[in-house]
């Protein structure tokens, strides 16, 4: 028996995480079961709650632009690393 090859990863434009948020909030139906309606993973609604909490300033934690702004700061950090790896190797 061979291993089942994982499903592709999906992405959602803000918009549509926003209208599931909403859907969340208005409290009509529980997480899990907008989950299933909308087939995904309960984890992935919970945590697009969660990041719309701390964007709003509900909750602690990096907001969406500071988790952008890392993610470029690190991918810039990784690439100038590179770059002195690469001079140093050539000197």
């Amino acid at each position: 028996m061979g291993k089942k090859k994982p499903c592709p990863r999906r992405s959602f434009t803000p918009e549509f995480k926003a209208e599931i948020v909403e859907l969340c909030r208005r409290g009509d139906r529980s997480v899990g079961h907008i989950a299933k309606d909308f087939d995904l993973t309960e984890t992935a609604v919970r945590d697009w709650v969660k990041q719309a909490e701390v964007d709003a300033g509900e909750r602690d934690g990096l907001t969406s632009s500071e988790r952008e702004e890392l993610a470029a700061l690190r991918r810039e950090n990784r690439r100038l690393r590179e770059d002195v790896d690469m001079s140093v190797t050539w000197s």
